[in-house]
């Protein structure tokens, strides 16, 4: 059985601020490759205290260690990806629509339950745990709302920068 908990929109939009400095560590994308993967092991770390309910701060970044996980983390999800691309070229090869129906449902359905819980067990084989998918079927209201209300705020932040930039 999985449990899932859950914390205020408040606390979530405070996390990041509760420690301001290591806002910072969003640079490392200016750092081709190296940068990226230190980055890219942060967040699965950063995942992983969520998942454990410690979400008292942003965590400390460890450059070396982050890099390491990066990488391994990186090479472990290449076999899922690879597959994702070879469902994806053949869908858009049967018919460019279907292709893109898919994209969209595998990209808000499936994806990110199974990126979780490969962060989470950082093995090859939960990417290719699909039962994990029930959590979404059993809960399908509640995680369409999430959905659309991240993608709208998305929208919405978007639209107010352009609106700033172009009343200038």
């Amino acid at each position: 059985m999985i449990i899932i908990e859950t914390i205020t929109f408040s606390e979530a939009v405070k996390y990041p601020f509760k420690v301001p400095q290591r806002l910072l560590y969003i640079l490392l994308l200016f750092i081709p490759i190296i940068g990226w993967l230190a980055l890219f092991g942060y967040v699965v770390r950063l995942v992983n205290e969520f998942i454990e309910g410690r979400y008292e701060g942003l965590i400390k970044l460890d450059f070396m260690e982050d890099l390491k996980l990066g990488f391994m983390v990186f090479l472990k999800s290449l076999p899922f990806y690879i597959a994702y691309t070879v469902v994806l070229f053949a869908t858009m090869y049967v018919n460019e629509t279907l292709g893109n129906i898919v994209n969209l449902l595998l990209g808000f359905f499936v994806i990110p339950m199974l990126a979780v819980n490969f962060f989470r067990k950082q093995t090859v084989e939960s990417f290719f745990e699909f039962d994990i998918l029930n959590v979404v079927r059993d809960n399908l209201g509640e995680y369409i709302i999430t959905v659309l209300k991240q993608t709208f705020r998305r929208s919405r932040i978007i639209i107010q920068v352009f609106l700033l930039e172009n009343c200038k």
